[in-house]
């Protein structure tokens, strides 16, 4: 029995000083540790969280804060590391981050139970809801409005469901224009393909913000639904899931987050709900 004992103690203490990343053996630090890279996965038109400048480079608020996660990673496994950026949408975000293709994905995504029996998150970033996009002259002020016409909707995002089980409900003869992005979504709406346009309600007045006839434009209806974002990382990592944990609890600490947000959406005229500091609060953790 003490040979026993003393076998497990010696287990024990073997187990405790093997390195967190030794222990996720096969884990994203690993990965990154050994590739000297890290890749993230960015939307090209989801303003203003993550979309391409005149340059084709991924910028926003989502993209900053994943910088602000890969600085982080840096310190921790002490060593520079390059950053590989790979496109994603609404219909390849989950199943690119679930197969190890991107290790961070910085864009629009919604935080939600069904989503995590495939993927995990890291604290939310930001709070919204599903609203529709129409034109002012197009009579439409309710998703009762809708009765009769078209609305184009991005494939496999909750503002998908969230529209169409108000159709449902409603009982509402809608046609629906399945669209790629939101770019897509706001093209068909410009060129009279659909007469409505539906995602987060946010992302809403960044399409306004880049078309070239913005005042043509309005946000209208009540929100079909609560969405909280939040960054994307995989299930089962929870080495890496801690290092992002811990990056975002420094930039809510310290209250770089107020200068982050300003920077994206100050611009929409977009200030920071109470819920949202609430979030941002909740999940400033000490050290």
């Amino acid at each position: 029995m003490t040979i026993i004992k003393s076998f497990m103690a010696a287990a024990i203490a073997a187990s405790l000083a093997v390195p967190a990343i030794a222990q996720n053996a096969g884990g994203t630090l690993e990965k990154i540790a050994a590739s000297g890279e890290i890749v993230l996965g960015h939307r090209e038109s989801s303003v203003p969280f993550a979309y391409l400048d005149e340059n084709q480079k991924p910028i926003g608020y989502s993209i900053d804060l994943c910088h602000k996660i890969v600085e982080a990673v840096s310190a921790e496994l002490g060593k520079e590391i390059s950053i590989k950026y790979v496109p994603v949408n609404p219909k390849t975000r989950i199943a690119l981050m679930a197969n190890g293709t991107i290790d961070l994905e910085c864009g629009s995504t919604t935080n939600n139970l069904t989503r995590q029996e495939q993927v995990e998150y890291l604290p939310t970033t930001f709070i919204t809801g599903t609203k529709l996009l129409v034109r002012k002259d197009g009579g439409i002020a309710t998703i009762d409005d809708l009765d009769g016409k078209a609305v184009a909707l991005a494939q496999g995002t909750t503002n998908e469901r969230a529209v169409k089980a108000a159709i449902e409900e409603k009982g509402l003869d809608v046609k629906i224009l399945p669209v790629r992005d939101h770019a897509e979504g706001m093209l068909s709406l410009e060129t009279d393909r659909v007469d409505a346009y539906s995602t987060d309600h946010i992302l809403l007045f960044g399409l306004i913000s880049k078309s070239k006839s913005p005042d043509d434009f309005a946000v209208v209806g009540d929100f079909l639904s609560f969405d909280p974002y939040a960054l994307m990382v995989r299930r089962d990592d929870s080495a890496f899931e801690l290092v992002g944990k811990k990056a975002l609890a420094a930039v809510f600490r310290s209250g770089e987050i107020n200068d982050i947000y300003a920077k994206w959406f100050d611009p929409l005229g977009v200030e920071q709900t109470d819920l949202l500091k609430a979030a941002f609060q909740l999940n400033a953790l000490p050290e």
